[in-house]
């Protein structure tokens, strides 16, 4: 029908650049600069008129403009050599540039909303709160790529009383504005639970608590962790995640056992706290399961090549995360990547305030809580 076909996007400064060609592409010099095709975008109606290429040959230039609504995103210029297009070719011609238009606007609103909820999640995980002087903390969020569907992975540092913060990780299921969203309400959520001063492992029930009562909240996993820094103990609860890593000062790994409950929001509720030593010469290490999961392969496997990460002797917090990120390549993962690592820096406890022996996590509680 045709011997060649270019497609020309408009751009926001009122200018034009071609995005596609195909066919005998020589004969389209004839319509670059064509006359026709830029009043086709102006004016949003088909217009067509004879050429000549620099060989002598006679071209007839089609430009249809590529209409979706009352906006043009460009046009759409058919070139044939030496016959022109007849009544059937030219409305076939149109079609096809109102079907390619429709589409063209589909994929630009996609993708504006994809902007506006990749620059919603990254305003919310770039802001944790600040944690005590007493404990170095380093983070990174690694968007999944510039156009994948943004997803619900997020990280949150609290303060808590006599020197304790509360670190948190987080991943709301499924991907899209509706996992921002749902993501930002778990945070909000968690940051007002966790000011009563709740264990790690009842934040988690009242959380799944609340979720469960709204029928539109998705399912997400979490894992806190309460450091105490003067105390030289932490106490881990899961939801539904991963467990997080400790590197100690030879750089050596090991995963810490954390009680497995189930996944936020279920409702289903059974959670509960371990408590470990934690020194000034050890970096805990929290994360999504983007950072370690790989299509197709055993997540022990996934969590082996994790713990088999070596970051430099004595590294800090941040180089323990320059260590994994590079280790793992999750420059290039799948799914989004959340990262959180935390290092003790100890303080007398007189300068901190005396812990109640009777608040959890005191001295005398069991290692293991209900």
């Amino acid at each position: 029908m045709c011997d060649a076909v270019a497609v020309d996007l408009m751009a926001e400064d009122g200018g034009s650049h071609r995005a596609a060609t195909a066919g005998a592409v020589g004969l389209l010099t004839a319509s670059v600069d064509a006359p026709p095709a830029v009043r086709a975008s102006d004016g949003g109606h088909q217009l067509s008129e004879w050429a000549t290429v620099a060989d002598g040959v006679p071209v007839h230039v089609l430009s249809v403009p590529l209409p979706d609504g009352e906006r043009v995103h460009g046009m759409l210029t058919a070139v044939r050599a030496r016959a022109g297009f007849g009544d059937h070719e030219a409305a076939t011609v149109h079609f096809a540039a109102r079907l390619a238009a429709v589409h063209l606007g589909h994929a630009r609103q996609l993708a504006a909303t994809e902007d506006t909820v990749s620059h919603l999640q990254r305003a919310l995980v770039s802001e944790p709160g600040r944690p005590h002087p007493n404990l170095e903390v380093a983070s990174r969020y690694l968007p999944a790529g510039p156009r994948a569907l943004v997803g619900g992975d997020w990280f949150e540092t609290i303060r808590l009383h006599y020197g304790r913060t509360l670190l948190v990780v987080g991943d709301v299921m499924g991907h899209g504005l509706d996992a921002a969203v749902d993501m930002n309400a778990y945070r909000s959520t968690l940051r007002d639970v966790a000011s009563t001063d709740l264990a790690p492992h009842r934040v988690l029930r009242q959380l799944d608590a609340l979720a469960a009562g709204d029928a539109t909240r998705r399912p997400a996993t979490c894992l806190l962790v309460r450091v105490d820094p003067a105390r030289g103990v932490a106490m881990f609860a899961g939801a539904g995640h991963l467990p997080p890593a400790v590197f100690g000062a030879d750089g050596s790994a090991s995963l810490v056992d954390v009680p497995v409950g189930p996944p936020l929001g279920t409702g289903i509720g059974g959670y509960e706290a371990v408590t470990r030593a934690i020194t000034p010469q050890e970096t805990l290490l929290m994360f999504t399961d983007g950072l370690v999961e790989r299509r197709g392969e055993d997540i022990d496997v996934s969590l082996a090549r994790l713990v088999a990460v070596r970051p430099p002797v004595g590294a800090g917090a941040d180089a323990v995360v320059d260590a994994v990120v590079e280790g793992l390549d999750a420059q290039h993962a799948e799914d989004d990547v959340a990262v959180l690592a935390a290092r003790a820096r100890p303080r007398p406890p007189t300068d901190l305030g005396a812990v109640p022996s009777g608040m959890p996590g005191g001295p005398g509680q069991p290692t293991v809580e209900r």
